[in-house]
């Protein structure tokens, strides 16, 4: 993941004649802060990783068992509703094994190659499974509007047996991975989809209800449309939160224009901040760099330092990347069209 000004940026010590602040004191220093502040956040990560990653598993193991009985049972029964659910079940399970592979190479370190390490997996499983489901709940869609034009006898006591069953198994994924760490994007993702399936299947029960009561067999694609409206809205979700991260894209609730009135504010030591620039590498840990021009007679040192923990304190970030200027920005022309804008760079 390269950025345009990462070559520039160190802290502290002696000036430049540029004006960009070096030397090796407040780079052991920078260093320190953030393995102090790794090592504080060490357990409760790994803590999070195994736990959520044990939740994936076994939600993947009922929802893949039930998934095959869905499927047996739609095709048995003749039901397009409990057809949908399996659908959004195989989805699910798509899911979960990719959340479980992800977060299982997440854990792996980081390389010359790769020097984020394999975090990102997460991010590119969320994305294939939201566009995934895109696809499932065309199908049902296509499938429902073809079984209005010719109706299909349905095992309404079957489906009813099958729906009921798929409803527990869901419950039982729901239970596992509703204790889950809901700001990891792919806990929440499949935390997502079992909840929509879980309407999928009550969907399913109603349907083989009035089957069962009625003879009404249009419930089912009916209530099939309603299951890929479900599915349709968490696609989108997912798509969405796991593309914005892809792209580089301000984490949620950041805005780099409040960044830099704060910190120019309530940051004693900082004259001007500019060039901000915030990105994800997961949805829990983003990354800020920026370009501060110091007040006259401020240590550099002290000001990384400040800078640093404003960010901490007041937006939650901690991998934060301080570039010092004395002089006219040496990088106004290379970032014209980033951060916040070079019109501040003077």
């Amino acid at each position: 993941m390269a950025h345009p000004h990462s070559h520039d940026h160190h802290h502290g010590g002696h000036d430049h004649p540029h004006g960009h602040a070096h030397g090796d004191e407040h780079d052991h220093d920078h260093a320190g802060h953030h393995a102090a502040h790794d090592h504080s956040h060490a357990g409760h990560n790994h803590l999070h990783g195994v736990t959520d990653q044990h939740r994936i598993g076994w939600a993947f193991v009922v929802i893949a068992l039930f998934m095959v009985v869905e499927v047996v049972g739609g095709l048995m029964s003749g039901s397009l509703a409990l057809l949908a659910d399996a659908g959004h079940m195989v989805s699910d399970a798509a899911a979960l094994g990719f959340s479980w592979v992800a977060i299982h190479y997440g854990k792996r370190p980081a390389t010359a190659q790769l020097s984020y390490g394999y975090k990102r997996l997460e991010i590119l499983a969320a994305f294939v499974n939201g566009c995934a489901l895109f696809v499932i709940a065309a199908w049902i869609v296509v499938e429902a509007v073809q079984r209005f034009a010719s109706p299909v006898p349905v095992a309404g006591k079957t489906m009813m047996i099958v729906a009921i069953a798929g409803l527990a198994s869901n419950v039982v994924a729901f239970l596992i991975l509703h204790g889950g760490n809901r700001e990891n994007l792919n806990v929440r993702g499949a935390w997502l989809h079992v909840l929509g399936d879980m309407l999928g299947s009550v969907a399913a029960i109603v349907a083989a209800g009035v089957i069962l009561l009625t003879g009404w067999t249009p419930i089912d694609p009916i209530l099939s449309i309603f299951v890929a409206v479900v599915i349709l809205k968490s696609a989108w979700g997912i798509v969405r939160s796991s593309a914005h991260i892809l792209l580089e894209g301000s984490p949620e609730g950041t805005d780099l224009a409040e960044i830099k009135s704060d910190l120019e504010q309530n940051v004693p030591q900082v004259r001007n901040a500019h060039h901000i620039h915030a990105w994800s590498i997961t949805g829990e840990q983003h990354m800020v760099t920026l370009h501060v021009h110091p007040v006259e007679g401020a240590p550099h040192r002290e000001v990384v330092s400040a800078v640093q923990r404003r960010l901490a304190t007041r937006f939650n970030i901690d991998h934060v990347t301080v570039q010092i200027e004395e002089d006219a920005c040496m990088d106004e022309h290379a970032h014209e069209h980033g951060g916040t804008g070079s019109k501040h760079c003077r």
